[in-house]
């Protein structure tokens, strides 16, 4: 039996494309392939402007990541290995706690405590050298209080 503490993955959140530029590629998700754009929002700490994009009511999205500065991650990203898929995002029930259950898994960390992410959830990213190759990000959501709406 695994003594491991539960990573708590809820489901699959979000596949981050990197792209060069947000709007050019918002119009060609929504011309291509019907999606709808449900979220905009500037993320000045990480350095980028971002879309959530849907296809359905089922929750999965896709993230657009356009660089606001060139010393940005995504910037580096689009330098090295130009647009792409750029992460894969779990939806977990406590960032700290999924962070804590894969350290003690031996994995590496990018952030020593979870940051502010999309629509003010809190994410902390796996190391790509630790998790085949793929960015894995963790996004515990904001939950409002009840009444509250955004």
């Amino acid at each position: 039996m695994n003594s491991l503490p539960d990573v708590g993955v809820v489901r699959i959140d979000h596949v981050g494309i990197a792209v060069p530029d947000l709007d050019e590629a918002i119009t060609f998700y929504e011309n291509t392939f019907g999606l709808r754009c449900a979220h905009q929002e500037v993320n000045e700490e990480q350095g980028v402007r971002e879309a959530m994009l849907t296809a359905g009511d089922d929750g999965a999205r896709i993230q657009l990541l356009a660089p606001l500065r060139p010393d940005s991650t995504i910037a580096a990203f689009l330098g090295k290995k130009g647009p792409g898929l750029q992460q894969l995002a779990y939806t977990v029930r406590d960032v700290e706690a999924a962070s804590a259950a894969l350290r003690a898994r031996g994995l590496r960390l990018l952030y020593d405590k979870p940051r502010r992410g999309t629509a003010g959830s809190r994410i902390n990213f796996v190391h790509p050298k630790d998790a085949g190759g793929v960015l894995v990000e963790l996004v515990e959501p904001f939950c409002q209080p009840a009444g509250e709406t955004s």
